[in-house]
């Protein structure tokens, strides 16, 4: 993989390859979780347009293909909401998804004032959660009611030391 895969901001014309990888990467927590109605599963295009219009996303390109994705947004209090991080199967455990992530916290700093990021990740995903981890994430009390069963809230500063993207 190395150095031919590009990290840059999303446009509109990304949204239909980020719709159909998403449906991809979402299918083995769906099982996970039994739940096949989950958001990422039930998007609309227009939902996501909408997100590329308000929200900060990056995708990952190799080529012309969109190989990967991470979206966030930031609320009044500085709190960003980094969701959505996917990394199309073939690729997964090569260092993309820790690119992915800090390429959103250094946008979302940069152009958004995040003074913590704050993701949702599945109990039962080792995966997500040894990245988030690994990225100076750690487990915070879910502030939300109803929150879907087997889910964890992260959160880290935004002060946090970088993390060097080694794929």
């Amino acid at each position: 993989m190395g150095t031919s895969v590009t990290i840059s901001a999303a446009t509109d014309q990304d949204a239909e390859q980020i719709l159909k990888l998403q449906y991809l990467c979402y299918q083995p927590e769906a099982a996970l979780c039994d739940d096949y109605g989950i958001e990422p599963l039930t998007q609309s295009l227009a939902g996501l347009r909408e997100e590329l219009a308000t929200g900060c996303v990056v995708v990952a390109r190799l080529g012309d293909e969109v190989v990967g994705s991470a979206r966030g947004t930031v609320d009044a209090d500085g709190t960003a909401r980094i969701g959505k991080l996917i990394v199309h199967p073939r690729l997964q455990r090569h260092g993309l998804g820790g690119r992915l992530l800090a390429a959103v916290e250094a946008r979302l700093s940069a152009e958004r004032a995040a003074t913590r990021y704050r993701l949702l990740a599945t109990r039962r995903g080792d995966g997500g959660l040894r990245l988030y981890r690994s990225h100076g994430y750690a487990p915070v009390p879910a502030e939300e009611t109803g929150r879907r069963p087997g889910r964890i809230t992260l959160e880290k500063p935004a002060t946090a030391p970088a993390y060097a993207a080694g794929a």
